[in-house]
């Protein structure tokens, strides 16, 4: 360990932990088997904060964190779990799956979605808001792959992975709020785009069945993602 990077000890559910001071909240929770839940956030991709399914309490203070991005400081009381983070959480995926259209009984990755399974891992059991029944386009132009956009739920893995593990940069998001979607090459058909490798990693980091292969089966469709930890040890020099 590089040794100007310095120690903190804190707590996490009253449990005494310790990490580097460039660690995050999540990822030291996670190193010691303490569950707190995440749609956009991935080993070996930058974190960004985008789901806030994460956000935990610092005692002390009334503001809730996303604690994928949060770095951990000498002497912080964690909160991972309360009924404020439950009802939280609860209405984030209200939100995801209202948004949207995920009808789970006809989707590809039914048995295999992240969303499907931490609604079932935090209890929800109905939408209390409206569905927006949004009309988005499906774009099955390539050759491969096919991309659902009512099943998006804008984690942003494909950007990430695309540009810094492929190195690629096919995908970007366009638009704001309700009307923002993943694109391929400033708003190209994905079957046209010049910059996309076939190399299938945005497929395989999708939480949800937006991005899919042509012609799987539901059992099919489970995820690959244990490339990205080794690519990025090999990217960054790690041994």
């Amino acid at each position: 360990m590089n040794p100007s990077i310095r120690v903190k000890t804190f707590k996490i559910d009253d449990r005494d932990v310790s990490a580097r001071e460039d660690e995050t909240i999540l990822a030291v929770a996670r190193q010691n088997g303490i569950f707190i839940p995440s749609l956009c956030y991935m080993d070996g991709l930058t974190p960004i904060g985008a789901c806030r399914l994460c956000m935990v309490e610092i005692k002390g203070s009334t503001k809730l964190f996303a604690s994928c991005v949060t770095r951990v400081e000498e002497g912080i009381e964690v909160i991972t779990n309360s009924k404020r983070l439950q009802k939280y959480r609860l209405r984030i995926l209200e939100f995801l799956f209202s948004e949207r259209n995920h009808i789970c009984s006809v989707c590809v990755s039914n048995g295999h979605c992240e969303l499907q399974s931490m609604a079932d891992q935090l209890g929800l059991t109905h939408v209390r808001v409206p569905y927006r029944y949004p009309i988005q386009p499906v774009d099955a132009t390539h050759e491969r792959f096919v991309v659902d956009h009512n099943r998006c739920i804008l984690c942003a893995r494909c950007v990430r992975v695309c540009d810094e593990i492929e190195g690629a940069h096919t995908w970007d998001i366009m638009g704001r709020g309700v009307e923002a979607r993943v694109i391929t090459d400033l708003n190209k058909p994905w079957g046209e785009s010049e910059s996309c490798t076939n190399c299938s990693k945005c497929v395989h980091v999708c939480p949800t069945g937006a991005l899919s292969e042509k012609g799987k089966s539901t059992a099919e469709m489970k995820k690959k993602q244990q490339f990205l930890p080794y690519l990025t040890w090999i990217r960054e020099g790690r041994t």
